[in-house]
């Protein structure tokens, strides 16, 4: 009996505390240190116009470009399963003395999709024979989306906007 009570005992849940889980909002810093904006030296139309021929340079297709507004994106294939699609959102705004420069917000949200297999059976019975059951499966493959995340602020956006500064100056050289 003591050796069942010393075994039950072990059995009891430990009282340690559960890790709390911290809420995603929770590590967004809103410093003014984050690199999602650059000022440029030209209108609003003219930087826009930079980055639309920058997302272009790269292979992006434009989905939409208005005044002080272009969206992108891209898909890849690292492996045979595996698509992912990044996307680019550029909100172009006018800043400073008589909107002579402006400001371009860009934020790109990479999205993962994985290939998903799913089998179907059927059965089929065939009556003059007899009770004779053949099965007959199939499979059907469909991409799901398995991860979506804006990408992080650093090295990803400091190619872009050098690029979109690149083309701005050969823009305006062009004028």
């Amino acid at each position: 009996m003591l050796t069942a009570a010393l075994l039950g005992g072990c059995a009891l849940p430990q009282s340690s505390p559960t890790p709390r889980k911290t809420s995603v909002y929770q590590n967004e810093r809103f410093n003014s240190d984050e690199t999602f904006s650059r000022l440029f030296d030209g209108s609003v139309d003219e930087t826009c116009e930079a980055a639309r021929r920058a997302l272009l340079s790269q292979g992006y297709v434009i989905n939409s470009a208005k005044s002080g507004l272009v969206n992108g994106s891209k898909r890849f294939q690292p492996d045979g399963e595996v698509h992912v699609e990044i996307s680019f959102n550029v909100v172009c705004v006018p800043d400073g003395k008589n909107a002579q420069i402006a400001t371009a917000y860009v934020s790109a949200q990479q999205d993962r999709y994985a290939i998903k297999k799913s089998s179907n059976a059927t059965s089929i019975g065939v009556s003059a024979i007899g009770s004779i059951s053949v099965p007959l499966s199939s499979s059907q493959d469909s991409m799901v989306k398995v991860a979506s995340e804006t990408i992080p602020a650093g090295e990803f956006y400091d190619r872009y906007f050098a690029l979109m500064q690149k083309l701005l100056r050969e823009q305006l050289v062009e004028q």
